[in-house]
C-alpha cells in the first residue's frame, strides 16, 4: 500500500506544478482536468502526510524506550507508543477507503423518481411525505430540488414524481435511496384506527451529459401536450409540456413543470439520458448480482430496504439493520445518521472483499 501511495504523491506532487504552469494555465480544458484529478487526490495525500507524521512520531517513540534509562520517563513513552498505534491503525484504515475505486457517478447530480407502490391512495400519500422528506433534506444541506414532472391525487397524494437534485456530491449522499420504502401507520382515511402496511418506489438516477449517452434522433419520438393538475386542471392553454419516448428501451419521460416548451425539453432530455443510462447499467450489473449481494444495494427497484413504522416511532433500513426511534425528526429531513451508517457500511464491505 505504501509503495502505491508514494507512486500517487509523485503524481500528485506533479500534477500540483502543472496547475502552477502558465503553458498550461492557458489551455482551459487541459487545466481544469488537472485542477479537477489534483482536488480528487487532495484528501487521500493529505491522510497520507498525516499517516507518515504518525509513523514517524511512532518510531522515534519506540526507540526511546530502548535508550530511556529513567522508568517514569520510560513508562510515559510506552502510553505514547500506544496512542500513536491506535492513531496509526485508524489512519491506515482511512487510507484503504480512501484508495477504493471510486465511483465514477458520485459526483453528478442526481434524477429522483418516487412512484406509489402497493396500498392506493395511502401509498400515494407517503410518496408525498417521502418528497417532502428530501426537500427538507435539500434545503437544509444547500441542494437545490426542482420538480420535473408530478402526477397528483385528489387528496393530495403523489402517484408519481421526478425531480432534479443539484449540489457538489448529490450522487453520493443520495445513491442508497434507491428501493422500496414500506410505511406502516394508520392512514387518514382509516374510520377505525386499523395500522396498514404500504409501499412506495424510490428510484435514484446519476444525471448524465450528453456524452455519457448515445441517444440517436431516429430512436426517439418528441410529442407536445398541455400541462395540466391534479383532477385534470389545465395549469396552461399552451403545448408546453413535452413526452419523449425512446423505442430501443420503450422508456417514455415526461416534463410539464416549466411554462417555456425549450426548459421543459431539457429537462424531459435530462431525464431521459438518466433513466437510458440505468436501463443499460441495470442490464450491465445483471451479470455481477453474486458480486454485489455482499455491497449496499443502490439499484435494484425490487429491494426493500426500509419500513417507516409510526406507532413505534422506528424508521429501520433492512440491509445494514439500523433503527432509529426518531420518526417525526426522519421524515423532516433529518437524514443525516442513516445516510453516515449506510455509506461506512459500504465501504467497510467493499475492504472485506478487496481483503479476500
Amino acid at each position: 500500500m505504501i509503495e502505491k501511495l508514494n507512486a500517487i504523491k509523485e503524481k500528485f506532487n506533479k500534477l500540483t506544478s502543472e496547475i502552477a504552469d502558465p503553458a498550461i494555465i492557458s489551455n482551459t480544458k487541459v487545466w481544469q482536468g488537472k485542477v479537477k484529478e489534483h482536488s480528487s487526490l487532495t484528501p487521500l495525500m493529505e491522510e497520507f502526510d498525516k499517516y507518515l507524521k504518525l509513523k514517524k512520531e511512532y518510531d522515534q517513540a519506540l526507540a526511546g524506550i530502548e535508550t530511556e534509562q529513567d522508568a517514569e520517563m520510560k513508562e510515559l513513552l510506552k502510553q505514547e507508543v500506544e496512542e500513536l498505534k491506535n492513531a496509526l491503525f485508524e489512519s491506515e484504515n482511512n487510507l484503504k477507503i480512501l484508495l477504493l475505486p471510486k465511483d465514477e457517478n458520485d459526483t453528478k447530480n442526481v434524477i429522483l423518481e418516487i412512484r406509489g407502490g402497493a396500498g392506493g391512495e395511502e401509498s400515494a400519500l407517503f410518496a408525498h411525505s417521502l418528497l417532502r422528506m428530501y426537500q427538507m433534506y435539500c434545503d437544509s444541506h444547500k441542494y437545490k430540488l426542482e420538480i420535473l414532472n408530478i402526477e397528483e391525487t385528489e387528496l393530495g397524494g403523489v402517484k408519481e414524481v421526478q425531480a432534479q437534485i443539484t449540489g457538489k456530491n448529490a450522487y453520493a449522499k443520495f445513491k442508497y435511496e434507491s428501493g422500496v420504502h414500506r410505511v406502516q401507520r394508520v392512514p387518514e382515511t382509516e374510520s377505525q384506527g386499523r395500522v396498514h402496511t404500504s409501499t412506495v418506489t424510490v428510484a435514484i438516477l446519476p444525471e448524465m451529459e450528453d456524452a455519457d449517452v448515445d441517444i440517436n434522433e431516429k430512436d426517439i419520438r418528441i410529442d407536445l401536450f398541455r400541462s395540466s393538475g391534479a383532477g385534470g386542471q389545465h395549469i396552461n392553454k399552451t403545448e408546453s409540456a413535452i413526452r419523449i419516448t425512446h423505442f430501443p428501451t420503450g422508456i417514455v419521460v415526461s416534463c410539464q413543470d416549466e411554462r417555456s416548451q425549450t426548459q421543459n425539453k431539457e429537462k424531459a432530455f435530462a431525464m431521459l439520458r438518466a433513466k437510458v443510462y440505468d436501463y443499460y447499467q441495470q442490464q450491465k450489473e445483471a451479470e455481477y448480482k453474486q458480486n454485489r449481494k455482499s455491497q449496499i444495494g443502490t439499484g435494484d427497484r425490487s429491494e426493500r430496504i426500509r419500513t417507516y413504522n409510526f406507532p413505534q416511532g422506528r424508521v429501520t433500513d433492512h440491509r445494514i439493520g439500523l433503527s432509529l426511534y426518531s420518526i417525526d425528526a426522519f421524515m423532516n429531513g433529518d437524514l443525516d445518521q442513516m445516510i453516515e451508517g449506510l455509506t461506512l457500511a459500504d465501504q467497510q464491505a467493499k475492504l472485506a472483499q478487496n481483503n479476500e
